[in-house]
């Protein structure tokens, strides 16, 4: 009898711990939360999606990043603003970004063949040049031509840069060669060179001149059509991809449209 009780109170004493170390506490007070699926995100994690663009697209975006973030709270946007080939360059050499927009479809189409792009690029917006001079043209410029006007300080994009390869083109177009003080690496160099009166004109967007009103006027002219830019967007590898495919929606989107069509921007051809 004595090692009858002594193998019950064993067994007794075993299923108390299992039941211990095993079940769920039945206690007053107690409660069970069950582990979050592997891989879950927290929806209120704050989240910062970074932008590269193309400086001329430095107003409109900065208007659209913070529409952007009124709508996804807790996400901030930051941009990157240079000229394109420039951040396709940081691009290619490990800088980290979310998504990429381009002034030209040749620097993204580097970007996609330096393997740093994914998925397909889409066009947002067009953009075209347009001569920068001082407000009420002291200088009378009235015609691409007129930028060889003799005594005048005139600047361009660098060549490699998306406004720089237009100014090629409607040299070709024109017959035309500019020989410029200086040619800068993105276009509101250009612009502020011009408004701040260290040159008498300057060869910028369309936008640039919107955006600078009442420190530039604009001088157009027609060969301006034979040089259209594109302007393509695209998530980059290594990024956020669902966020940065919200952006890239958002930009595309109705708010997006009437944002770039307020600073001067062309639609998507």
């Amino acid at each position: 009898m004595k090692k009858l009780a002594l193998v019950v109170a064993a067994v007794a004493l075993f299923a108390g711990a299992c039941s211990s170390s095993d079940e769920p506490s039945t206690q007053p007070g107690a409660s069970v939360t069950a582990p979050a699926p592997k891989g879950a995100a927290n929806s209120n994690e704050p989240s910062t999606l970074t932008v590269f663009a193309a400086a001329s697209l430095t107003e409109s975006f900065t208007a659209l990043g913070k529409a952007f973030e009124a709508q996804h709270p807790g996400t901030t946007v930051k941009f990157s603003f240079a000229g394109s080939s420039g951040l396709v360059q940081q691009l290619t050499n490990g800088a980290k970004a979310d998504v990429f927009a381009s002034a030209d479809q040749a620097s993204m189409d580097k970007a996609s063949q330096g393997g740093v792009i994914e998925g397909q690029p889409a066009v947002f917006a067009t953009n075209k040049l347009a001569i920068a001079v001082a407000p009420g043209n002291p200088k009378g410029i009235k015609s691409f031509a007129d930028l060889n006007k003799a005594g005048l300080t005139v600047i361009t994009c660098a060549p490699q840069v998306p406004c720089g390869a237009a100014t090629k083109k409607v040299e070709t177009a024109t017959g035309v060669t500019l020989k410029p003080k200086s040619e800068e690496q993105d276009v509101k160099q250009v612009l502020n060179k011009v408004a701040s009166g260290d040159a008498d004109a300057g060869l910028v967007y369309v936008t640039d001149t919107t955006s600078a009103a009442g420190k530039v006027d604009k001088v157009d002219f027609p060969q301006a059509a034979q040089a259209i830019n594109s302007y393509p967007i695209a998530a980059v590898k290594g990024g956020q991809a669902e966020l940065a495919r919200q952006f890239e929606e958002f930009v595309l989107g109705t708010e997006g449209k009437n944002e770039l069509t307020k600073a001067g921007f062309g639609p998507a051809q």
